[in-house]
Protein backbone atom coordinates (compact mmCIF):
# COMPACT_ATOMS: atom_id res chain seq x y z
CA UNK A 1 0.00 0.00 0.00
CA UNK A 2 3.12 2.42 1.05
CA UNK A 3 4.53 1.78 -2.47
CA UNK A 4 1.36 2.03 -4.33
CA UNK A 5 0.17 5.23 -2.45
CA UNK A 6 4.09 6.98 -3.22
CA UNK A 7 4.28 5.54 -6.93
CA UNK A 8 0.94 7.47 -7.34
CA UNK A 9 2.42 10.63 -5.58
CA UNK A 10 5.33 10.22 -8.14
CA UNK A 11 2.83 9.93 -10.85
CA UNK A 12 0.81 13.02 -9.90
CA UNK A 13 3.83 15.28 -9.28
CA UNK A 14 5.31 14.50 -12.88
CA UNK A 15 1.85 14.88 -14.15
CA UNK A 16 1.76 18.27 -12.61
CA UNK A 17 5.32 19.43 -13.83
CA UNK A 18 4.44 18.50 -17.48
CA UNK A 19 1.48 20.52 -17.61
CA UNK A 20 3.38 24.00 -15.88
CA UNK A 21 5.89 23.08 -18.85
CA UNK A 22 3.71 23.01 -21.54
CA UNK A 23 1.37 25.87 -20.15
CA UNK A 24 5.18 28.06 -19.95
CA UNK A 25 6.46 26.85 -23.28
CA UNK A 26 2.80 27.25 -24.95
CA UNK A 27 2.16 31.12 -23.60
CA UNK A 28 5.53 31.75 -25.00
CA UNK A 29 4.93 30.52 -28.19
CA UNK A 30 2.13 32.45 -28.80
CA UNK A 31 3.93 35.66 -27.47
CA UNK A 32 5.97 35.03 -30.27
CA UNK A 33 3.06 34.29 -32.88
CA UNK A 34 0.88 37.13 -31.57
CA UNK A 35 4.02 39.92 -31.71
CA UNK A 36 5.14 38.77 -35.28
CA UNK A 37 1.77 39.14 -36.29
CA UNK A 38 1.12 42.86 -34.80
CA UNK A 39 4.32 44.32 -34.64
CA UNK A 40 5.55 44.20 -38.12
CA UNK A 41 5.23 42.53 -41.74
CA UNK A 42 9.33 42.07 -41.56
CA UNK A 43 8.90 40.53 -37.78
CA UNK A 44 5.62 38.20 -39.23
CA UNK A 45 7.96 37.40 -42.43
CA UNK A 46 11.04 36.28 -40.62
CA UNK A 47 8.93 34.19 -37.98
CA UNK A 48 6.62 32.45 -39.91
CA UNK A 49 8.89 31.65 -42.60
CA UNK A 50 11.31 29.79 -39.83
CA UNK A 51 8.45 28.34 -38.46
CA UNK A 52 8.06 27.17 -42.41
CA UNK A 53 11.20 25.66 -42.43
CA UNK A 54 11.30 24.06 -38.63
CA UNK A 55 7.95 22.37 -39.84
CA UNK A 56 8.75 21.09 -42.85
CA UNK A 57 12.12 19.56 -41.86
CA UNK A 58 10.23 17.84 -39.13
CA UNK A 59 8.07 16.13 -41.35
CA UNK A 60 10.77 15.44 -43.91
CA UNK A 61 12.85 13.77 -41.08
CA UNK A 62 10.06 11.75 -40.04
CA UNK A 63 9.49 10.41 -43.04
CA UNK A 64 13.20 9.53 -43.88
CA UNK A 65 13.24 7.44 -41.31
CA UNK A 66 10.09 5.26 -42.79
CA UNK A 67 12.82 3.93 -45.81
CA UNK A 68 12.30 7.35 -47.61
CA UNK A 69 16.06 7.56 -48.14
CA UNK A 70 16.33 9.38 -51.73
CA UNK A 71 13.91 11.68 -50.62
CA UNK A 72 14.88 15.48 -51.46
CA UNK A 73 14.60 16.98 -47.71
CA UNK A 74 16.63 19.90 -47.63
CA UNK A 75 16.09 21.21 -51.08
CA UNK A 76 12.08 20.19 -49.66
CA UNK A 77 12.49 22.94 -47.00
CA UNK A 78 14.53 25.59 -49.49
CA UNK A 79 11.34 25.30 -51.48
CA UNK A 80 8.60 25.60 -49.11
CA UNK A 81 10.17 28.44 -46.98
CA UNK A 82 10.89 30.27 -50.45
CA UNK A 83 7.09 29.51 -51.34
CA UNK A 84 6.30 31.19 -47.87
CA UNK A 85 8.38 34.46 -48.87
CA UNK A 86 7.65 34.71 -52.38
CA UNK A 87 3.93 34.67 -51.47
CA UNK A 88 4.57 36.93 -48.89
CA UNK A 89 6.20 39.45 -51.26
CA UNK A 90 3.16 38.89 -53.94
CA UNK A 91 0.25 39.81 -51.41
CA UNK A 92 2.44 43.27 -50.60
CA UNK A 93 2.46 43.74 -54.12
CA UNK A 94 6.37 43.86 -54.09
CA UNK A 95 6.29 41.73 -56.86
CA UNK A 96 4.21 39.74 -59.52
CA UNK A 97 3.22 35.96 -60.23
CA UNK A 98 6.92 35.53 -62.15
CA UNK A 99 8.27 35.59 -58.08
CA UNK A 100 6.95 31.82 -58.08
CA UNK A 101 9.24 31.02 -61.01
CA UNK A 102 11.93 29.47 -58.99
CA UNK A 103 9.43 27.59 -57.09
CA UNK A 104 8.26 25.93 -59.91
CA UNK A 105 11.95 24.90 -61.10
CA UNK A 106 12.24 23.75 -57.53
CA UNK A 107 9.23 21.50 -57.79
CA UNK A 108 10.90 19.89 -61.19
CA UNK A 109 14.35 19.36 -59.78
CA UNK A 110 12.27 17.09 -57.02
CA UNK A 111 10.98 15.66 -60.18
CA UNK A 112 14.00 14.55 -62.10
CA UNK A 113 15.95 13.88 -59.33
CA UNK A 114 14.37 10.85 -58.77
CA UNK A 115 15.66 9.85 -62.20
CA UNK A 116 18.54 9.29 -61.03
CA UNK A 117 18.97 7.99 -57.61
CA UNK A 118 17.50 4.57 -58.58
CA UNK A 119 15.25 4.78 -55.50
CA UNK A 120 13.34 1.80 -54.62
CA UNK A 121 9.80 3.70 -54.92
CA UNK A 122 11.02 6.69 -56.49
CA UNK A 123 6.77 7.38 -56.65
CA UNK A 124 6.43 7.45 -52.97
CA UNK A 125 9.32 9.97 -52.78
CA UNK A 126 7.72 12.14 -55.00
CA UNK A 127 4.03 12.03 -53.05
CA UNK A 128 5.65 12.74 -49.60
CA UNK A 129 7.80 15.13 -50.98
CA UNK A 130 4.65 17.36 -52.13
CA UNK A 131 2.61 16.69 -49.02
CA UNK A 132 5.21 18.15 -47.69
CA UNK A 133 4.48 21.02 -49.17
CA UNK A 134 1.01 21.32 -49.63
CA UNK A 135 -0.03 20.28 -46.61
CA UNK A 136 2.80 22.84 -44.66
CA UNK A 137 4.29 25.12 -46.89
CA UNK A 138 1.18 25.75 -48.47
CA UNK A 139 -0.97 26.42 -45.34
CA UNK A 140 1.57 28.56 -44.04
CA UNK A 141 1.57 31.06 -47.65
CA UNK A 142 -1.64 30.98 -47.60
CA UNK A 143 -1.93 32.77 -44.28
CA UNK A 144 -0.10 36.55 -46.44
CA UNK A 145 -3.41 36.03 -48.23
CA UNK A 146 -5.08 37.45 -45.17
CA UNK A 147 -3.94 41.25 -45.23
CA UNK A 148 -5.80 42.32 -42.57
CA UNK A 149 -3.84 41.43 -39.28
CA UNK A 150 -6.50 41.16 -36.92
CA UNK A 151 -7.50 38.46 -38.76
CA UNK A 152 -4.42 36.50 -38.80
CA UNK A 153 -4.16 36.70 -34.94
CA UNK A 154 -7.89 35.38 -34.84
CA UNK A 155 -7.38 33.03 -36.84
CA UNK A 156 -4.89 31.15 -34.46
CA UNK A 157 -6.39 32.51 -30.97
CA UNK A 158 -9.16 30.33 -32.32
CA UNK A 159 -7.57 27.45 -33.04
CA UNK A 160 -5.74 27.35 -29.63
CA UNK A 161 -8.96 28.38 -27.62
CA UNK A 162 -10.62 25.39 -29.38
CA UNK A 163 -7.65 23.34 -28.83
CA UNK A 164 -7.67 24.32 -25.11
CA UNK A 165 -11.65 24.01 -24.77
CA UNK A 166 -12.04 20.67 -26.34
CA UNK A 167 -8.61 19.41 -24.22
CA UNK A 168 -9.92 20.17 -20.97
CA UNK A 169 -13.88 19.41 -21.08
CA UNK A 170 -12.88 16.71 -22.89
CA UNK A 171 -10.78 15.54 -20.22
CA UNK A 172 -13.94 16.40 -17.51
CA UNK A 173 -16.83 15.12 -19.39
CA UNK A 174 -15.58 13.70 -22.40
CA UNK A 175 -17.69 10.10 -22.58
CA UNK A 176 -18.69 9.76 -26.31
CA UNK A 177 -15.73 9.12 -28.71
CA UNK A 178 -15.20 11.71 -31.76
CA UNK A 179 -13.32 9.29 -34.15
CA UNK A 180 -11.56 6.58 -31.59
CA UNK A 181 -9.86 4.55 -34.30
CA UNK A 182 -7.55 7.91 -35.46
CA UNK A 183 -7.84 9.97 -31.65
CA UNK A 184 -9.17 7.73 -28.63
CA UNK A 185 -8.67 10.78 -26.81
CA UNK A 186 -11.09 13.36 -28.42
CA UNK A 187 -14.47 13.27 -27.20
CA UNK A 188 -17.52 14.89 -28.63
CA UNK A 189 -18.17 16.62 -25.16
CA UNK A 190 -15.24 18.17 -25.51
CA UNK A 191 -15.53 19.19 -29.63
CA UNK A 192 -18.75 20.72 -29.06
CA UNK A 193 -17.33 22.60 -25.76
CA UNK A 194 -14.62 23.97 -28.24
CA UNK A 195 -16.93 25.32 -30.79
CA UNK A 196 -19.04 26.90 -28.00
CA UNK A 197 -15.72 28.82 -27.01
CA UNK A 198 -15.02 29.70 -30.55
CA UNK A 199 -18.14 31.34 -31.14
CA UNK A 200 -17.56 33.03 -27.59
CA UNK A 201 -14.18 34.47 -28.88
CA UNK A 202 -16.02 35.51 -31.89
CA UNK A 203 -18.41 37.83 -30.27
CA UNK A 204 -15.35 38.68 -28.21
CA UNK A 205 -13.58 40.14 -31.19
CA UNK A 206 -16.40 42.04 -32.92
CA UNK A 207 -16.87 43.93 -29.47
CA UNK A 208 -13.45 45.33 -30.09
CA UNK A 209 -13.12 45.26 -34.06
CA UNK A 210 -16.81 46.46 -35.26
CA UNK A 211 -14.54 47.23 -38.69
CA UNK A 212 -15.93 43.68 -39.21
CA UNK A 213 -19.39 42.42 -39.27
CA UNK A 214 -20.48 39.83 -36.56
CA UNK A 215 -21.59 37.52 -39.37
CA UNK A 216 -17.90 37.59 -40.64
CA UNK A 217 -16.20 36.91 -37.27
CA UNK A 218 -18.83 33.97 -36.48
CA UNK A 219 -17.97 32.19 -40.13
CA UNK A 220 -14.37 32.78 -39.64
CA UNK A 221 -14.96 31.54 -36.18
CA UNK A 222 -16.47 28.42 -37.71
CA UNK A 223 -14.44 27.77 -40.52
CA UNK A 224 -11.35 27.71 -37.92
CA UNK A 225 -13.11 25.18 -35.96
CA UNK A 226 -14.44 22.89 -38.58
CA UNK A 227 -10.91 22.43 -40.11
CA UNK A 228 -8.71 22.73 -37.05
CA UNK A 229 -10.21 19.56 -35.56
CA UNK A 230 -10.33 18.20 -39.20
CA UNK A 231 -6.28 19.28 -39.38
CA UNK A 232 -5.85 17.88 -35.53
CA UNK A 233 -7.06 14.75 -36.64
CA UNK A 234 -5.38 14.37 -40.30
CA UNK A 235 -2.27 15.06 -37.80
CA UNK A 236 -2.89 12.28 -35.40
CA UNK A 237 -3.33 10.05 -38.19
CA UNK A 238 -0.03 10.76 -39.57
CA UNK A 239 1.60 9.99 -36.37
CA UNK A 240 -0.35 7.19 -35.71
CA UNK A 241 0.42 5.79 -39.04
CA UNK A 242 3.97 6.42 -38.43
CA UNK A 243 3.63 4.78 -34.42
CA UNK A 244 5.15 8.30 -32.88
CA UNK A 245 3.44 9.92 -30.21
CA UNK A 246 5.08 13.43 -30.65
CA UNK A 247 6.37 14.72 -34.22
CA UNK A 248 9.83 15.77 -32.40
CA UNK A 249 10.81 17.53 -29.11
CA UNK A 250 11.42 20.81 -30.37
CA UNK A 251 8.55 22.27 -28.16
CA UNK A 252 9.14 21.03 -24.24
CA UNK A 253 5.70 19.80 -23.18
CA UNK A 254 3.97 19.88 -26.19
CA UNK A 255 6.28 18.07 -29.07
CA UNK A 256 7.12 19.08 -32.48
CA UNK A 257 6.47 21.84 -34.26
CA UNK A 258 3.42 19.72 -36.29
CA UNK A 259 1.64 19.23 -33.01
Amino acid sequence: MIIYYKRNKVMEKIKINNLTLRFATGLLFVAIIVASILVHPLAFLIVFCLITGLTLWEFYSLMMTRGNSYLEGTIGVICGMYLFIASFIYSHWMAGPAIFLPYLLFLMFIMISQLYYRAPDPVSNWAVSFLGQVWIAGSFSLLNLILIPQLVLAVFVFIWINDTAAYVFGTALGKHKLFLRISPKKSWEGCISGLIFVVIAACVFFFFIREISLLNWLGLAVTVFIFGTWGDLVESLFKRTLDVKDSGNILPGHGGMLD
